[in-house]
Formats: C-alpha cells, structure tokens, sequence
C-alpha cells in the first residue's frame, strides 16, 4: 500500500539539482510504502517545478498511469532512466522511518528519467528496507 505524505514546493539538494538541470525549486511527492501495516520503503519524486506547477502531478492522486502519464500528456514523451543502487547502513533517521531491526541494511536507488529531448524530467530517490525486497531484473543481451 503506498501512502503519499506530503507535496512541498522545496529548493532541491545540490545533488538532486545536478541531475535535473539546477532548477531553483522543485515539487517534491512523498511517499511511503507498507507492507502488511509495516513501512518498508519510502521515496521522493522531485519534477522541476516549471513542469509540474498546476498540473495534477502536483495533486495526492495524478490518475491514471501516474506522474510519467501526465509528463506524456504535457509534452515529455520518456525515452529512458538512468538508475543508480546502492545497499548500506541505514542512518539513525531512516531506521525510525522504516522501524528497522539492528543490522539490517537499507537498499538505495535513485532514478533519474529523461524525455526524448534529453530533459531529465524526474528524479526518484527510493529507500529500501533490504530484508522486504528481491531486485530482479531483465535485461536484453544487445
């Protein structure tokens, strides 16, 4: 069960800024996920708020297909994501947020998407719970 937190208008970090071009502000969706009542993941989508400003990516619910459906409908046809994972310790914060037991690792990802002009149009930073998940993917030979 995913549950959507909070929708800020919010300065990116230095990081997350880099990524998508250094916008000035960004909307930034959190969210949190739940497995059984217990939380095993959260994520924040930040979309430079020139795109998202007054759209319904900016509303609790987008509709149908999500964020990457309005950003279609708006003009930023997706053409690919770079993503970057990580397993690590979890910080002191991120414990909490997960209720974690001692010892268990966290899984990092951070997604990037571009549309067909090159725009990085999101970044999603995603943080795992690595005793509640499997990563498996598929991925052509050529």
């Amino acid at each position: 069960m995913q549950r959507l937190v909070i929708l800020p208008e919010e300065r990116p970090t230095p990081d997350v800024s880099a990524r998508l071009g250094a916008p000035r502000k960004v909307l930034a969706r959190r969210r949190r996920y739940l497995l059984d009542g217990r939380p095993v993941e959260f994520a924040v989508s930040y979309l430079p708020l020139d795109l998202a400003r007054d759209t319904p990516i900016a509303q609790p619910n987008p509709g149908p297909g999500g964020i990457y459906a309005r950003l279609e409908e708006l003009g930023h046809q997706l053409d690919h994501f770079d993503e970057e994972i990580r397993a690590r310790m979890p910080s002191p914060q991120e414990v909490k947020t997960l209720r974690l037991a001692s010892g268990v690792p966290v899984i990092h990802l951070i997604r990037t998407a571009f549309d067909t002009k090159g725009r990085a149009v999101e970044v999603c930073d995603t943080v795992m719970a690595a005793d509640a998940y499997v990563l498996n993917y598929h991925l052509p030979a050529h």
